[in-house]
């Protein structure tokens, strides 16, 4: 239960409610989830169908995630190599932000190496390797994520045939292109090295700490070769408020704790993509979904073309803090 319904239930004991109209208080939010998953449903339906798309170059930005790039040829285009159909989730926008970065930094091109960071069950490994690109893919230890939800959920892989999407590449070349590491993000090893790039997809609000959060997507960029691209996603607490999970199994990055680390980055030579923290402004931008949540993912996407009538969110509620995605994107010194 969150810390807001605890504060609800709190102040209704203390201001003499029944417990009838304390049992309403899930009705009202179930309700609430409903419609704003009713809402992106019909938001979805109502774009104009698109035949074709192609990439477009953007300017390199650091960005939270927002309703209207979702919405945009650019972003619908990435879903569509990955034969995902559009579903309002950030999740989604995620792969997104790291498709379109690598793009425009001129990294999804045959010859090119990529590391990825507590992939899971991602397709980016699979995508990668149709475009010839080298790619290690790396998660916890088997042993080290017993009991902790994530291979239940899809979020851990303990093999490549995991991370294989037959309908993005043929095996034989994901083979050839793909290959596997357990890694501590907290602890990278030194073999690691000598990558065009990076990413990490909601993985390092995970690492304990927001101190080891930082502190990974520094030590990331010794991964990469000079002029190498970092790009990472999390949790962006965008509440402007000092309150957030400083420690714990998820942290929330506040504004300042990425304005800390752009200093950081500058300091030692590298450059950060302008930051834009922008939360957006359509209908769905202002829905903040509360749990319990649907355990749902990409991969419900891709077989069931689309989430009828459910889980649809770009904002949500953690601990009762609004919370977002973000992406950084760094360029290791030349």
């Amino acid at each position: 239960m969150s810390r807001l319904t605890n504060a609800i239930r709190n102040f209704g004991k203390n201001h003499g409610l029944s417990k009838n109209a304390l049992s309403d208080i899930d009705l009202i939010k179930l309700n609430i989830k409903q419609l704003g998953y009713t809402l992106a449903c019909d938001l979805r339906d109502r774009l104009p169908k698109i035949e074709t798309t192609a990439p477009s170059q953007r300017p390199l930005t650091s960005r939270a995630c927002t309703q209207g790039e979702m919405e945009s040829l650019s972003f619908r285009h990435w879903l569509g190599e990955l034969n995902i159909p559009l579903v309002y989730h950030r999740k989604l926008w995620e792969y997104g932000f790291v498709l379109q970065t690598l793009h425009d930094s001129g990294n999804l091109s045959e010859g090119r190496a990529g590391l990825g960071f507590g992939c899971g069950e991602e397709p980016l490994p699979s995508y990668f390797a149709r475009c010839g690109v080298k790619t290690t893919v790396t998660d916890l230890d088997p042993e080290m994520v017993k009991g902790m939800g994530w291979a239940e959920t899809g979020q851990h892989t303990d093999s490549l045939e995991k991370c294989f999407q037959p309908d993005l590449v043929d095996k034989q070349i994901f083979d050839a292109l793909v290959d596997l590491r357990y890694v501590d993000m907290n602890n990278i090893p030194e073999t690691l090295g000598g990558y065009d790039f990076c990413w990490s997809i909601c993985a390092l609000e995970h690492l304990g700490s927001i101190r080891h959060g930082l502190d990974f997507i520094k030590n990331s960029l010794n991964t990469l070769k000079p002029g190498g691209w970092a790009i990472h996603t999390t949790e962006f607490n965008y509440s402007q408020s000092d309150a957030t999970l400083e420690t714990g199994g998820t942290v929330l990055f506040r504004q300042k704790d990425f304005e800390l680390l752009r200093d950081e980055l500058h300091a030692a030579g590298h450059v950060v993509a302008p930051m834009n923290f922008d939360t957006g402004d359509g209908p769905l931008d202002h829905f903040i979904d509360m749990p319990p949540f649907i355990i749902e993912n990409e991969r419900l996407a891709r077989k069931s073309n689309g989430i009828p009538g459910g889980a649809s969110h770009l904002k949500l509620a953690l601990e009762g803090i609004p919370s977002t995605c973000f992406g950084i994107a760094v360029q290791k010194r030349q």
